[in-house]
């Protein structure tokens, strides 16, 4: 849009000082848009695409125009400014010599999106899907395959633009390869899904991360979504992001509930699905499944843990997100141990049967150890390390009771085996997280999948805004 030459004003009615200064404007002869009311000038704006382009944050707004370019402006009213820029001397004399003026309705927040959406040149990559009059958005979205079987919120322009300020990442930047198409990923198409799953703005950052580290070639994202089992990607989070987005990881961390906690997780399994192409029946082949595969994701409880943060255990201190493969929940009770030994030796059983209690180093699992079985493992002094060594040395399993006959069961190890001493756990496969509500001596195991090279290994990544 050219300019016309000369001096030009973005006013509004509902602005007193713009009221104030109509007789001025008029002796100027200005070109004068106003933003609300059609009929008061000769200038229309009130679809503010003029008031967008030229950046108007308050009103009124006079200019200098030369060549069709902005020169100089002033904002509000102030006598002095405005006999500079206009170099006439006397303007207003029965005007007092300063007011300021009022928010431009051109930066106000119920408006910004749909303006940057239809002036902005915003650059929004993904294809535009024009839906019939008559066609129910949502609908649309369940008939083109786009959901996870529930309602997704439809990823209009302007709630993408929107979803996008809550990152400083370029929207172009490829976050990462989605298997199984093996499609890349930009930062935009995240927003695109994590505003299909219901996430804020303050969300995405962590879904880029969680998507960063399902992406990993250790986590081997395409093997869990093939496989038969049960398991797919579990979010943990640590880090000061967890509560500035207000994340639960407190009475039902592992329940429903928490916006942040809901949504971020299902983003990122959207994403595998209508970026990747990862798709129930499709590449994802899981006999049973489970309902962790809608979403999964909770934040890690620091301030009363006994154990340093996950994620900084692991060499990412901070703001971080930790995936690993899990296929359910197994609840743990034992309301009467209240010594660090006994408390070790009802999880070592629990996770003895982790898959199947005869099946050693195969699958991999995390423990989520609640406040109250917490203040055990904190007023003895065991940190995680401590605790950790005392379920390796609990788990060590005779070969015997592991065979296949044993105790009638066909499934077991080979009869080779049979004089071994064998960890239920490689090395590593065995996380232990904080998390929960204050009342319960409840813990949980979150069971994993195939575990080391042949499987899938966790995976931890940095936050970034």
């Amino acid at each position: 849009m050219r300019l016309p030459d000369g001096l030009v004003a973005v006013v509004k009615r509902d602005c007193p000082t713009c009221v104030l200064v109509e007789p001025v404007l008029r002796r100027l002869g200005a070109a004068v848009w106003c933003q609300d009311d059609a009929g008061w000038f000769d200038g229309d704006d009130t679809d503010l695409e003029l008031s967008y382009r030229l950046g108007i944050e308050t009103v009124p707004t006079l200019l200098r125009v030369a060549d069709g370019e902005e020169r100089a402006r002033v904002v509000g009213w102030s006598r002095p400014q405005w006999e500079e820029l206009t170099g006439v001397a006397g303007l207003g004399e029965e005007l007092p010599e300063h007011r300021p003026g009022c928010g431009s309705l051109s930066v106000d927040p119920s408006r910004v999106d749909a303006l940057e959406a239809r002036y902005g040149g915003s650059g929004l990559a993904s294809r535009r899907v024009e839906l019939a009059e008559l066609e129910d958005e949502h609908e649309a979205l369940f008939d083109r395959g786009w959901t996870d079987g529930l309602p997704v919120v439809p990823p209009t322009p302007e709630r993408v633009l929107r979803m996008l300020r809550g990152t400083t990442r370029d929207p172009g930047e490829v976050v990462a390869v989605v298997p199984p198409d093996l499609v890349e990923c930009t930062v935009e198409k995240v927003a695109v899904n994590a505003v299909m799953a219901g996430c804020l703005p303050e969300h995405l950052p962590v879904v880029l991360a969680a998507l960063e580290a399902a992406t990993a070639e250790e986590f081997a994202l395409h093997g869990l979504l093939a496989t038969t089992y049960f398991a797919g990607p579990v979010v943990v989070v640590n880090g000061p992001v967890a509560a500035r987005i207000g994340m639960n990881a407190g009475v039902n961390a592992l329940g429903q509930g928490n916006r942040a906690n809901a949504t971020i997780g299902r983003a990122l399994q959207l994403v595998i699905r209508n970026v990747g192409g990862g798709r129930p029946g499709e590449v994802d082949r899981a006999t049973m499944g489970n309902p962790g595969k809608l979403t999964f994701c909770f934040a890690e409880r620091e301030h009363d843990s006994p154990f340093p943060p996950l994620a900084a255990d692991r060499g990412v201190p901070g703001d971080a997100v930790t995936l690993v493969a899990g296929s359910g929940v197994q609840p743990v009770v034992d309301q009467l141990s209240r010594d660090p030994e006994s408390l070790a030796r009802t999880f070592a059983v629990c996770l003895r049967v982790n898959a199947h209690p005869k099946l050693p180093m195969a699958f991999d699992a995390m423990l989520v150890v609640s406040p109250e079985h917490g203040r055990v493992f904190r007023e003895a002094g065991w940190d995680r390390r401590r605790l950790l060594a005392e379920l390796d040395g609990l788990l060590a399993l005779p070969g015997a009771e592991l065979v296949r006959g044993a105790a009638g069961m066909v499934e077991g190890v080979p009869e080779a085996l049979a004089g071994s001493t064998l960890p239920k756990f490689r090395p590593g496969g065995l996380l232990i997280a904080h998390a929960g509500g204050d009342a319960g001596l409840f813990s949980a195991i979150v069971g994993g999948w195939v575990a080391g090279e042949t499987g899938s290994v966790p995976v931890t990544r940095e936050v970034r805004q």
